[in-house]
């Protein structure tokens, strides 16, 4: 069996986007960040226009996993999510949408509330993933 990446013409199209960054030096002078971040990633969601479906933090305290937490905000077109090492001052947000609202704008909606609160932080790396690749043949196909 072989796995075709495009058919013959080499065309692709996406019914999503996934945007992922990643920073260094988190470290918020801030009670409670789990809750702080959060209630970014929510904010954000809301200011774009996207439907909330659930959203909630972890809280990890070093006991069972490495200090940090991880917080989600599901939407109606997919996720948003926050997870932090909080020993090594790393921040990881992803945002992924499959409908009518661009996660870019999500992703700079974040940006800005973060780099708000926290001084020193620094985007190490923003990429942007397509996703739900289809061609125009299995597009068609019935």
């Amino acid at each position: 069996m072989v796995n075709r990446l495009t058919d013959d013409s080499g065309v692709q199209f996406s019914h999503g986007s996934h945007v992922y960054l990643d920073y260094v030096n988190f470290n918020p002078e801030i009670e409670n960040v789990g809750a702080w971040v959060l209630s970014i990633l929510r904010t954000s969601v809301k200011e774009c226009g996207v439907k909330e479906v659930h959203a909630h933090c972890e809280i990890f305290d070093g006991v069972e996993s490495p200090p940090g937490f991880a917080a989600i905000v599901l939407i109606d077109e997919s996720h948003v999510t926050a997870h932090c090492y909080s020993e090594k001052g790393w921040l990881a947000i992803d945002a992924f949408t499959c409908g009518a609202h661009d996660p870019n704008d999500l992703a700079d909606a974040i940006h800005a509330k973060l780099i708000a609160g926290c001084e020193k932080l620094k985007l190490m790396n923003r990429n942007v993933v397509k996703r739900f690749l289809y061609d125009d043949i299995s597009q068609n196909k019935e």
